[in-house]
Formats: C-alpha cells, sequence, structure tokens
C-alpha cells in the first residue's frame, strides 16, 4: 500500500539509520539527522534523479549514507509501503563508496558490513571502474580546480552511455548562504582533520560550464531546502 511522502520519509530514515547502531552512537545519531534533514536524499528517491542504476560509485562518501539509503528505499517499495507519486527506486547490484577519512570508513564497514566496497583513499587517485551513476555530494571543493577538472574528466570516462553524474555544490554567487556554506566545511575540516582547508569553490554556472566542456548535458537544481546554505545540485549526463 502507498504511504504519504512525509510518511514514507521517516520510515525511510529510521530503515537507513538503523544499521548504524552496529557502528556506535555518534554514527547512528548523524545517519538519523543527515538523511532527515539534507534535502538531497529526499530528492534522489522523489525525483528518480538515478533511474535504475545498478553500479553506483559514490566520491567521498562519508559513513556511506547513500547506500544504506538506497537499500531502505528498495526494501520498502518491495514491501509496497512506498510514498506515493515517486518513482520505483533503483536497486543496486554494486555500491563502491570512496572516503579519505578511516574514521568514517570504519563506521561504514561497521554498518553495512560485505554489502558495501568502502573504500579508503582518495578520490583523485583510486580506480573508478564503470559505473551507472557517479554521485560527489559537498566534496570537490576540498581540491584545488586542477583536481577538481581532473576528477570529473575520470568520472565522465567511468561512466556508461547512458549514466548519470549527480555533483552537489555550493553556489560561490550564493551570497550569505554561501557564507555559511563555507564556515561550516571550514568548522568540520578542522574538527575532522585537525586543520583548516583551503576551499576551492566556484559560481553555479562555472561548474555547469565545466561540466558541458568536459562532455557532459547538465540540469540544475537548487538544492538548499530547509537549510540556511546556497547549494546546489548538478545533474550531468554524457553526451
Amino acid at each position: 500500500m502507498r504511504v504519504k511522502p512525509d510518511a514514507g520519509v521517516a520510515a525511510l530514515v529510521a530503515s537507513a539509520s538503523a544499521p548504524y547502531r552496529a557502528a556506535g552512537r555518534f554514527a547512528w545519531q548523524f545517519a538519523r539527522g543527515k538523511l532527515r534533514r539534507d534535502p538531497v536524499f529526499t530528492a534522489i528517491l522523489a525525483r528518480g534523479l538515478l533511474g535504475d542504476s545498478r553500479r553506483i560509485l559514490d566520491l567521498g562518501c562519508g559513513q556511506a549514507l547513500l547506500a544504506a539509503w538506497l537499500w531502505a528505499a528498495d526494501a520498502a517499495y518491495r514491501a509496497g509501503s512506498w510514498p506515493r507519486g515517486w518513482p520505483r527506486p533503483p536497486a543496486p547490484e554494486r555500491y563502491t563508496g570512496v572516503e579519505i577519512d578511516p574514521r568514517e570508513v570504519a563506521r561504514g564497514r561497521a554498518a553495512l558490513g560485505k554489502r558495501a566496497q568502502i573504500v579508503q583513499g582518495d578520490i583523485r587517485h583510486v580506480d573508478y571502474g564503470p559505473a551507472d551513476a557517479i554521485v560527489l555530494l559537498d566534496v570537490l571543493h576540498y581540491n584545488d580546480q586542477a583536481s577538481q577538472e581532473a576528477v570529473l574528466t575520470r568520472a565522465r570516462a567511468a561512466l556508461t552511455p547512458q549514466g548519470v553524474l549527480l555533483l552537489r555544490v555550493a553556489d560561490a554567487e550564493g551570497g550569505v548562504g554561501f557564507v555559511l556554506s563555507q564556515l561550516v566545511d571550514r568548522l568540520v575540516a578542522l574538527a575532522r582533520r585537525g586543520r583548516l582547508p583551503q576551499l576551492a569553490c566556484r559560481p553555479a554556472r562555472e561548474w555547469r560550464a565545466l561540466l558541458e566542456r568536459l562532455g557532459f548535458a547538465t540540469d540544475t537544481l537548487p538544492m538548499s531546502a530547509g537549510t540556511p546554505f546556497a547549494n546546489v545540485l548538478l545533474i550531468a549526463r554524457p553526451v
């Protein structure tokens, strides 16, 4: 039986965050809060942004929340408790996450076990392999502009012809929202790595121009609803 979207999201948050209890209280609480408050997770499902992607590469995956989210969605759909009006979610056969922080990797592995492949490494250097979907959420600005282009070039080569790249960035022309997002990013990096990072941000229009130059057709969605930030999601497909 189909359910109302609000009820469906609440059930998905509970289901997707539950495995993180095995990784400790912090991992579980973070999963619950992030999945509930970050609009990108709901948008990915409600808008069918990943289509029927089977091989998903999540670059800068953190504790691999996207994998838990998609598996919870597939289970809900099969159980008949899927939100009304939403398209069928993907049923990934292979999820590969890449994360540089060993603590995040450990939490993801403790929660998801062998079902997810979570690689500790630098997204600039690890092997990508073929993918139907590549996801980069709030990660590329930690790299310099040359590295950003190199990562996106490699992503373009790794994607299947019908694949999709989801890239969320903070719009450098987003005013106060952009300033707040930079502040949060710096504080998070300071807490995790003990230093303030150099961030290489761009206006959304420049990100879109870069993607198009690298062989993508792009659409842009605002992706900061319910938050004080100025985030956009770029949906890019090979052409």
